[in-house]
């Protein structure tokens, strides 16, 4: 939409606060509130289903006078914009509905309603910014690597539906897709080609290219040189929850010993003995690099100037934060 164009219909961005900050309650309820029945408000669904034995929480008197705030807004944009039509989420049919009879009764003109099905998830679960694990568009909310990861870890139920929704693809592209991933779940063909398309889409080529390396550091292999690759916000992201020790840059600089960084200075393993016979069993790894007793961490394993990734085996890790 382009907001700074000349044309006669040009988008605009209104603000209700404008035309509602002047307005007293009283007179609202007598200019306004008139015109609508309790009875009428009473038979919208969701009224109905927000009243029932089932739902505990009831309803406040707020979220029960909204559709008139609402519908008042209709109205407004109605006679001021000569706007006729306002569309929505399903769940807002009630509310958009209210301001069409607002204009038919004190604007004497006809609105219109457009409402489209609410995206949820395979659990009935809105998806939303109000929703736990929502995602953001602008990579500061939202890092292009948690991004990317979101679309990755969609359930199948949800995959095959969001594909359909949030990609470009046609329609024998997504049958093909689906009919793939059906024969092979386990490969998540489905999923991946979605976290693709999605995130190519939202933040370009390389940013996807980068989330992709990203993800290839726990689920894949990966070397060295990808990790030092990583800036900070995605190595974070990357190994959010992994255990941490903070060490100074001095003993870095004069070279950290292996023994001491897998268990005096950090605590990663329990014991000097216990460090040993994992480094003697070749299970230990800097920066996915394997190394044995003898190597000493300095500042060039530095991952963003401030990281070092320690493993051991294929799934423990930990990280050294040097200050």
């Amino acid at each position: 939409m382009d907001f700074d164009s000349d044309v006669p219909n040009a988008a605009q961005l209104v603000n209700n606060y404008d035309w509602m900050k002047d307005f007293s309650f009283l007179a609202f309820i007598r200019d306004v509130g008139k015109h609508i029945t309790v009875n009428y408000m009473m038979s919208k669904d969701s009224v109905k289903k927000r009243l029932s034995a089932e739902a505990q929480e009831g309803m406040s008197f707020t979220e029960f006078t909204y559709q008139l705030v609402q519908g008042y807004d209709f109205l407004h944009l109605f006679r001021e914009l000569d706007c006729t039509l306002q569309m929505g989420g399903s769940d807002q049919w009630g509310n958009i509905t209210t301001g069409t009879e607002l204009i038919r009764r004190i604007g004497g003109g006809k609105g219109f309603a457009l409402t489209c099905p609410l995206i949820t998830k395979a659990d009935g679960s809105k998806f939303g910014k109000t929703e736990s694990g929502n995602i953001w568009l602008d990579a500061k909310r939202t890092s292009p690597y948690r991004f990317y990861q979101y679309w990755l870890n969609t359930s199948d139920v949800d995959a095959e539906r969001y594909i359909k929704i949030f990609t470009l693809l046609g329609k024998t592209e997504i049958e093909d897709l689906i009919k793939a991933h059906q024969e092979a779940p386990h490969q998540r063909a489905l999923q991946k080609r979605l976290a693709e398309e999605v995130t190519l889409m939202v933040h370009g080529k390389q940013e996807l290219e980068n989330a992709q390396q990203a993800s290839q550091i726990l689920f894949g292999k990966s070397t060295s040189e990808s990790l030092k690759a990583l800036d900070t916000e995605t190595f974070l992201d990357v190994f959010e929850g992994v255990p941490q020790a903070v060490i100074s840059r001095e003993k870095l600089n004069t070279g950290l010993d292996m023994i001491a960084a897998l268990a005096a200075e950090t605590g990663f393993l329990a014991s000097n003995g216990e460090a040993r016979r994992e480094l003697k069993q070749n299970s230990i790894s800097v920066n996915k690099t394997k190394v044995k007793e003898d190597y000493s961490i300095s500042a060039e394993d530095l991952i963003a100037d401030k990281y070092v990734l320690l493993q051991r085996g294929k799934k423990n890790y930990y990280v050294l934060i040097v200050e």
